[in-house]
């Protein structure tokens, strides 16, 4: 599936052309970067154990990059496949794990079917894209999600409740507050179950959290 088979915002166009630049200097930090991660693993599995006990089904890894979040899930035993902007790190993805599916999409404008996944990852996909266009994407998130189905979002976290612009190492990010990402969260249909905030780890630049959706309606 093509990310850009349609009009898109410029911003967009920047994200894909930028993570496409430094895709290999990416995938080759991504690599193992999970095993230093006990906080990630942890709500991994945890997402994981829940999609398992709702019937499992196919499970949607959004701004997968290179494919590690991809893999893993599928080592937790779930049918997943992971979707991204940047076709060389899809590139990296299909070369790195060619028993999995990886295709070009963006979180704006999923071609996939309504109700069709038991699961959404997005690990730190959304931190990109503006703040007012993430209610959508959430809307979006919910649309492709079966009937009690669940979504895990890792990103960067404010120490209030402001939404903050921060010099990502790629590109232009933001960071979230928990309770308002989980507010625009319930709003488009889901429950928070499980908010984390964690310290940061030598080398990162503030505090990562973790928000754990189920579709409730």
């Amino acid at each position: 599936m093509a990310a850009h088979s349609r009009t898109e915002p410029a911003d967009v166009a920047h994200t894909r052309t930028a993570y496409d630049d430094l895709a290999d200097v990416y995938a080759e930090f991504a690599r193992d970067h999970l095993a230093a991660q006990p906080f990630d693993r942890a709500m991994l599995g945890v997402f994981a154990e829940l999609v398992r006990a709702n019937g499992s089904g196919r499970v949607a890894d959004l701004g997968c990059g290179e494919g590690r979040m991809t893999a893993h899930l599928s080592e937790l035993g779930l049918d997943s496949f992971g979707i991204d902007l940047s076709p060389r790190l899809i590139a990296h993805a299909r070369a790195q794990y060619p028993a999995l599916t990886f295709d070009e999409g963006t979180l704006e404008h999923l071609e996939i079917a309504d109700g069709t996944l038991a699961g959404v990852l997005a690990w730190y996909s959304f931190i990109h894209l503006p703040p007012e266009r993430i209610p959508d994407v959430l809307t979006e998130f919910h649309r492709v999600l079966d009937n009690s189905g669940h979504a895990l979002l890792a990103f960067q976290a404010t120490a209030g409740q402001d939404v903050e612009p921060f010099d990502h190492k790629v590109i232009r990010s933001y960071r979230w507050s928990p309770d308002r990402l989980a507010a625009l969260a319930d709003q488009a249909g889901f429950t928070a179950t499980a908010r984390l905030v964690r310290e940061p780890d030598p080398g990162e630049r503030g505090r990562q959290a973790y928000l754990l959706l189920v579709k409730d309606h």
